[in-house]
């Protein structure tokens, strides 16, 4: 019963790692990378679509991204959400596809950055620790309908501790390859 608790909160902590880094790809460094526009959403006949469900992005090089819609009456759509979004890009339509040139980052946008770099952060601790409440709260609700001895219920709080812990420890380190991504370009 515990085994399949700590397994979910495992599982349930580790989901919200990766939510973290999938927030921190669309943070803009200053290195092309298709990830910065692929939820990016674009009206589309009405509907607003992630770019990446309309179009293929590509990086071609590391100042350069390249974006091949599947339906060429989308490039017009693409390029105003582009412009639209505050990312600071300037979309440059070529016909059949659009050139997005990633500008050298300046130091103000890197703090911007960094700073919603660490907004992401607080956001997945928050969630780690709001998991842990939530399996501290079922441990104790297993404990009293089954009658766990006190040490075995001490026990578990401790592994889900220390569960709390690694990926606390794993969400700082991340953020710190992020500032240092942001910063050493």
């Amino acid at each position: 019963m515990f085994k399949e608790l700590l397994k979910e909160t495992r599982d349930h902590m580790q989901k919200t790692l990766e939510i973290y880094e999938g927030h921190l790809a669309t943070l803009r460094t200053g290195r092309a990378n298709p990830a910065l526009l692929e939820n990016l959403k674009v009206d589309y006949y009405g509907t607003p679509m992630p770019l990446n469900q309309i179009a293929s992005i590509t990086a071609p090089d590391a100042r350069t991204l390249v974006i091949q819609p599947w339906d060429q009456n989308a490039l017009p759509l693409i390029e105003k959400a582009i412009r639209d979004s505050d990312l600071g890009l300037n979309p440059n339509n070529q016909g059949e596809v659009i050139f997005v040139n990633i500008p050298v980052l300046t130091s103000e946008r890197r703090k911007e950055i960094i700073k919603a770099a660490h907004n992401y952060a607080e956001e997945a601790r928050i969630a780690v620790r709001n998991i842990r409440r939530d399996a501290l709260h079922r441990i104790k609700k297993i404990a009293d309908e089954e009658h766990v001895s006190e040490d075995e219920v001490k026990r578990i709080e401790e592994q889900v501790q220390e569960l709390t812990d690694e990926f606390i420890e794993k969400i700082n380190e991340i953020l710190a390859a992020k500032e240092e991504d942001i910063t050493s370009e």
